[in-house]
């Protein structure tokens, strides 16, 4: 690498940190009570709410993991995913979350999910159990989002991985402690206008790097696998549904459904401004999602193209595993395009990381510490705690980063899977359903989070051969994922007409935020008065 290449690499990661640290500080005047630091007064226009939701949705295990695995499995027809994530998990979401959570969660001056939950089925118990999982199962999710960097950063720099991870966290965890969600926002959008113009970028060089779109997508067509059901079929790779469309839909529906059950996603709708707002974030949010999910897809559909270059392992998969799909297709890319594309990733995972670590230590300190193992706990105390809690959640998501990154443990890999289907599997149902049907029962979302948590451990423990079990279809944590949200779907409305219905007096008054007076001015009749 020459030196001008590295100072052309170096100079766009500090302009890129030094932007970051600047709005972190900028932003600290947003950050001085809880509602502030937590949810930005819920003053948030639609442009950073939606950047905001669109980056805490997308990063470097989309990015270079999802896109490299499931574009090698499924070939062009991987831009189903990204299509669905847009559709599903941006629109659809926006659609039926964005105004009645708003309106619900300012009525029962709710700031966190747990909290919703509590105030909304008038159970502590509930409280309680959300903050666990999301305590549980967020940790090993944040450890991830360091994992789709290793590989990109020795390439573009031949530095070792943990310093990378180490330079993000310390700089996420400063933006975030000084400016809270405020900042957070602020750097989204910041990070979000970098993804939106190096995902285009990047697809047209990689595309040109084969004679083009036409070219590509015919050289595709030759691609064969004899490892996967369907894979010497000719022009599989370049199909409508390729391969497998059952395994396709299930990642559809977990990386797209699952939105709805994410706390660190929800929460965004708990900060916009109004509702004219959510009907523009709806369609900023969409059409980032189309740009940056179904490029990413779409980009990783071609990664046979470059089977010669990564090599064959057994089965047929890539000689260095998936991760290393998407770095293999960037590195004959030009400096500054590969400069924009660390940007890019490290867009990606800052973005995510500061809405996770966020959602976790809010919850951790206003759902489980506050009034329980911390009796008195003023402003000043939450935000001092929340803010020493951003630091030990980052510590401990980068420690075991660097462990896995340096073992052979593929713990981290897994649990992110199972993670993301687990919380979206215990929450989804009992919050759609709590801000839509009064009938909805506290018993029937204890259902859903016990089922979903425990068949998602057990699902991991098997992967891990921990237990000795076949799961079948279901083995893979995506799929488990998927049926843990469909059976939520199904659970919740049986066992709530099966269990006690909730006080009428009360339920009645938490749905009356959706219902309010005006008073309109009616012109008098023309007609002649009998």
């Amino acid at each position: 690498m020459s030196f001008g290449e590295l100072a052309l690499k170096l100079g766009m990661l500090l302009v890129f940190f030094g932007v970051m640290i600047y709005v972190g500080f900028y932003c600290r005047r947003h950050s001085t009570d809880v509602n502030g630091f937590v949810l930005g007064g819920r003053n948030v226009g639609p442009w950073l709410t939606a950047f905001a939701y669109g980056t805490s949705y997308f990063s470097a295990v989309i990015f270079v993991g999802y896109a490299g695995q499931f574009g090698w499995k499924f070939g062009i027809a991987a831009t189903w995913v990204g299509i669905g994530n847009a559709l599903i998990g941006s629109l659809l979401a926006w659609v039926i979350l964005g105004r009645r959570t708003r309106i619900m969660t300012q009525h029962l001056s709710s700031a966190t999910m747990p909290d919703f939950f509590e105030k909304r089925f008038s159970a502590p118990s509930l409280k309680i159990a959300a903050s666990v999982i999301i305590f549980i199962f967020m940790i090993p999710y944040t450890a991830s989002l360091y994992n789709g960097l290793s590989r990109l950063f020795r390439m573009a720099f031949n530095i070792d991985y943990s310093v990378c991870v180490i330079v993000m966290a310390v700089l996420t965890a400063v933006y975030v402690i000084v400016g809270g969600y405020m900042a957070t926002a602020v750097n989204d959008f910041i990070q979000g206008i970098i993804m939106l113009i190096g995902i285009v970028a990047v697809i047209g060089a990689v595309l040109g790097s084969k004679g083009g779109f036409m070219a590509s997508l015919s050289g595709l067509s030759a691609a064969q696998d004899p490892g996967i059901a369907n894979g010497t079929v000719p022009g599989i790779f370049n199909s409508f549904f390729g391969p497998d469309p059952l395994s396709l839909l299930g990642v559809v529906l977990l990386t797209s459904l699952g939105t709805w059950g994410l706390p660190q996603m929800v929460g965004k709708f708990y900060a916009i401004r109004s509702e004219g707002s959510i009907h523009k974030g709806t369609i900023i949010s969409t059409f980032f999602a189309i740009v940056v999910a179904g490029g990413c897809y779409f980009l990783g559909g071609f990664g046979r193209l470059f089977a010669e270059e990564l090599g064959a392992a057994a089965g047929g998969n890539p000689a260095g595993g998936f991760d290393n799909v998407i770095p293999t297709m960037l590195q004959s890319l030009s400096p500054f395009l590969i400069a924009v594309v660390i940007v890019l990733v490290l867009s990606a995972s800052m973005s995510t990381l500061s809405s996770l670590v966020l959602t976790s230590s809010s919850t951790v300190t206003l759902d489980l510490l506050k009034g329980r193992l911390i009796k008195k706990m003023d402003e000043k105390k939450q935000l001092l705690i929340m803010r020493v809690l951003i630091v030990v959640f980052i510590v401990i998501s980068a420690a075991l980063a660097i462990v896995q990154a340096n073992s052979s443990v593929a713990f981290i890999a897994q649990a992110m899977g199972v993670s993301w289907g687990a919380m979206a599997g215990a929450f989804l149902a009992p919050f759609l359903y709590g801000l839509y049907w009064k009938r909805t029962t506290k018993r029937a979302c204890w259902a859903s989070m016990l089922f979903s948590s425990i068949f998602m451990i057990v699902d991991m423990l098997a992967n891990l051969k921990v237990l000795n079990i076949s799961l079948g279809f279901l083995q893979s944590p995506i799929n488990a994922g998927a049926f843990c949200m469909i059976a939520g779907l199904i659970l919740v409305p049986l066992i709530s007409v099966l269990t006690r219905a909730p006080e009428k007096a009360r339920v009645d008054e938490i749905f009356s935020c959706y219902s309010r007076k005006v008073v309109v001015t009616a012109k008098d009749s023309i007609e002649t008065e009998e």
